[in-house]
């Protein structure tokens, strides 16, 4: 690791390990049974991924928050077991959190079940860079959120459909943290998996850099199921971020 790059892991680490204090204690209301913080408990591969960020990239590329077999289980953005290993080199450094919901159990890389999202998302970019070190010259990735939220039926809780106590504190914090990280990249764009996330970078970057938007991979969207790949290639090359006609 070079020094330039050792010093963007540390601040990156800092802003990481400040959100999470940030948002310890936050109460999401009474539908929440049980609230996951994998920079907490799978902070060793969270760091790991960290450390993989580049300055000034082409494109940062800005996530909701963890889905209950991605980010939960590994630390990583999107980080379906497989592609975070195989792709990324990332296959350890998580423990079980000290309080978990029995129908999302955290296995870590033992987990059997693969997120869709995710195996969509670095499916793609796996093909289009090919090798984990030119994606990462050209982007990097943050989930807006780091929580994920569990209903007491297992089902998952997005931030946006919390109360709006608790979704003015997510916000305060995550929307400050998302700035910082923008500050510390310095990438050339910004782009919104989803709507969602879409919003949120606008507001972090308040017309400074170009902000876009590429269908969210999730399996509950009914476009997303309608082939994705493509249609996020043809996103991705309309904004510049992927190379060739669109």
């Amino acid at each position: 690791m070079t020094a330039r790059s050792s010093s963007l892991h540390a601040e990156l680490v800092r802003i990481a390990r400040r959100l999470s204090r940030d948002l310890r204690g936050v109460k999401p209301g009474s539908a929440v049974a049980c609230t996951y913080d994998p920079l907490d408990y799978a902070w060793r591969a969270h760091a790991a991924f960290l450390s993989l960020a580049r300055a000034r990239p082409r494109a940062l590329l800005v996530g909701m928050n963890p889905g209950p077999f991605g980010m939960v289980q590994t630390g990583v953005p999107f980080g379906e077991v497989e592609a975070v290993r195989e792709f990324l080199g990332i296959d350890s450094g998580v423990r079980s959190p000290r309080r978990m919901h029995p129908r999302r159990p955290v296995l870590g890389f033992e987990c059997p079940r693969s997120e869709v999202s995710g195996r969509r998302f670095w499916g793609l970019m796996r093909q289009a860079f090919g090798t984990r070190c030119r994606f990462f010259r050209a982007a990097f990735v943050w989930n807006w959120c780091p929580l994920a939220f569990t209903a007491e039926s297992g089902a998952n809780i997005t931030p946006d459909h919390l109360p709006s106590p608790a979704r003015r504190r997510i916000e305060l914090a995550c929307d400050a943290a998302l700035r910082d990280v923008i500050k510390a990249l310095e990438p050339r764009m910004v782009i919104g998996v989803g709507a969602f996330a879409r919003d949120a970078a606008q507001r972090a970057v308040a017309d400074r850099i170009p902000v876009h938007v590429v269908l969210h991979p999730s399996p509950a969207s009914p476009a997303a199921n309608r082939g994705w790949e493509s249609r996020a290639r043809r996103q991705l090359r309309a904004c510049g971020f992927l190379r060739g006609p669109t």
